[in-house]
């Protein structure tokens, strides 16, 4: 049985927050309690016995208010078991094998905290949830020229195979 876990999550556009619900549910499915949150809604880790931080990918690095979150728990973070997730429209490019060049990308989260294990998937692409009008431009660019393709890219099964994983590295 898990104790009380908190998934936090950064998200853009919402892709990251349902990476966040699916982990949390599966979670809570195993026996954990588990509170799902925006990190910016959270202030206190002491309640919990493990923590999930997941971060959409913004210019090749975690939202700034992720990398926020961890600068400013990272010692509460360094006392319990901590697991990492990103969520990158990079992992859903049609030609090429990136993982490794976006594992890489968490280099500044591995540097505060030593997560237990980390997670690297695709996003969703929706141009229209895009709040900047030059970056909407930049990915109507990249679709036209076949980089990707607009839609649901993540894949769930593969975040129900990681947070199964997560499940012996979680418990106390």
């Amino acid at each position: 049985m898990l104790d009380k876990v908190l998934v936090a999550y950064a998200s853009r556009t919402g892709s990251t927050v349902g990476v966040a619900e699916a982990v949390g549910k599966t979670l809570a499915e195993h026996g954990a309690e588990v509170d799902v949150r925006a990190m910016k809604e959270v202030s206190d880790l002491s309640a919990y016995k493990a923590v999930v931080v997941g971060s959409a990918n913004q210019n090749r690095q975690w939202l700034p208010e992720a990398m926020d979150f961890v600068r400013a728990n990272r010692a509460a973070l360094g006392k319990v078991p901590t697991a990492a997730f990103l969520v990158c429209m990079t992992l859903a490019m049609r030609r090429g094998d990136y993982r490794d060049q976006v594992s890489a990308w968490l280099d500044p989260v591995h540097a505060l905290v030593k997560p237990v294990s980390v997670g690297l998937f695709p996003g969703a692409l929706d141009i229209s949830k895009i709040p900047s009008r030059s970056d909407r431009l930049k990915f109507r660019l990249s679709v036209m020229f076949g980089v990707w393709t607009e839609g649901d890219h993540r894949d769930w099964s593969a975040i129900l195979a990681w947070t199964e994983s997560l499940l012996p590295l979680l418990m106390l």
